[in-house]
């Protein structure tokens, strides 16, 4: 489930409730459309009812939410996660914040917001080591590598006020019958009022100035004007280098997926070339002499779909080592977005390796000793064709289901 923000349209302050993985901000009242723009993480807040004459403290919390892919002796291990944990490590206040974080409607955190929001204490690593404790308690045996992939990291800011008790500002009320210790003092918390601020970037294409084309929780946009493709830098948006797949066995596409297709250095073991990658997967075939000279690279899904879906698309593709020609331009079908950027990509080349590496227990315990290097990272949009339910692509023996597909956005 996504979470739910109020926002104003930064242009004329129309009102407006954006999903947590919208990027593409479009208003209907001055038809505006704006793109998103954090440095590093998105701040949020929950509504609150306290009295006014009270001072609100906005107590930091940790928010998750992803695929987590865990690397076993048998198998490899897949599911979603969405779960807050406190970032300020104080018993006083509550561990996480349950399901509020999808059930209330959250508003941006900006400069001028009254309150004291906390500092938080707690980095976001030593959390995510909390949640790698907790989600491995159920394994018999430490998982031999771990992924969290297509993560959204997030701060959300929980109100609460102080009386003779610590009092929950959303509910109004104690949040237990203790009352505080005389060595609880907020001002030993560092805070203060906010100091940042997301941005609203326009979609206006940097090289020709034409409108940017993309779904809401799209991460590259499109031109169709100079052809191009743009994504998100730390001062603006910067161009994105792709191209799509020639493929002579789709005859009448209905799709294009956008894939990763990332060359790497991998040390531990020979995967070099197409030929090592067959050897690797022992896959029954023989090796042709052109495939000793063709040099192996990872085809990653640039778009959110379920884990097991995820991990399917990579591994077949993957193995299937496309050698269509790579075309300049956008292609003339319509596009799933891309919604998965690159740095999630190079996060899953370990798991996607260990999934088809064998044997396998000879080789996972060398897979988190193992160095992976890129070296390129390109965005391929290639072709699938369209079945009642499902968009297929009989070459690489793959397919992805039409709802799940609709229903990625809520990833």
């Amino acid at each position: 489930m996504n979470l739910l923000i109020e926002h104003q349209c930064p242009q004329c302050g129309a009102p407006a409730v954006l999903k947590e993985t919208d990027r593409v901000v479009w208003c209907e009242y001055c038809r505006v459309t704006s793109y998103l723009l954090q440095a590093d993480f998105f701040r949020y807040m929950l509504p609150h009812s306290a009295p006014e004459d009270r001072e609100l403290l906005f107590v930091p919390y940790w928010r998750f939410k992803g695929m987590i892919f865990s690397c076993l002796s048998d198998k490899i291990h897949h599911r979603f996660a969405d779960i807050s944990h406190q970032a300020l490590g104080m018993p006083l206040f509550p561990v996480s914040l349950g399901l509020r974080s999808q059930a209330m409607k959250l508003r941006f955190v900006s400069p001028g917001t009254p309150g004291r929001f906390l500092k938080p204490a707690v980095s976001v690593k030593k959390v995510m080591r909390i949640f790698e404790n907790r989600f491995n308690a159920s394994f018999p045996d430490p998982p031999f590598h771990q992924a969290f992939i297509g993560e959204t990291i997030s701060l959300i800011y929980a109100p609460f006020y102080v009386t003779d008790k610590i009092c929950d500002g959303v509910l109004n009320r104690a949040i237990s019958s203790a009352e505080i210790p005389p060595d609880f003092h907020p001002s030993d918390f560092q805070g203060g009022p906010p100091d940042w601020r997301t941005r609203f970037v326009p979609t206006l294409c940097p090289n020709c100035g034409w409108n940017l084309e993309g779904q809401p929780d799209a991460l590259a946009l499109t031109c169709q004007n100079c052809n191009s493709v743009w994504q998100s830098g730390k001062k603006g948006l910067k161009p994105l280098s792709f191209g799509q797949l020639s493929d002579d066995s789709i005859r009448d596409p209905a799709i294009c997926l956008p894939f990763w297709k990332i060359r790497a250095n991998i040390s531990g073991v020979p995967l070099d070339s197409c030929a090592d990658m067959i050897r690797l997967a022992n896959l029954p075939k023989v090796v042709q002499e052109d495939e000793e000279a063709l040099r192996f690279h990872f085809w990653i899904p640039g778009f959110k779909v379920r884990p097991q879906a995820f991990l399917n698309l990579a591994r077949g593709v993957t193995l299937s080592q496309p050698r269509g020609e790579l075309l300049p331009g956008l292609p003339d079908v319509p596009c799933c977005p891309v919604n998965l950027p690159p740095s999630e990509a190079l996060q899953s080349m370990r798991v996607t390796l260990a999934s088809f590496m064998k044997p396998r227990r000879m080789l996972l315990p060398s897979l988190q000793d193992m160095k992976i290097t890129p070296e390129r990272v390109l965005l391929v949009f290639v072709p699938f064709a369209g079945r009642p339910h499902e968009y297929v692509h009989p070459g690489f023996q793959v397919s992805v289901n039409k709802k799940m597909l609709e229903l990625s956005g809520n990833l």
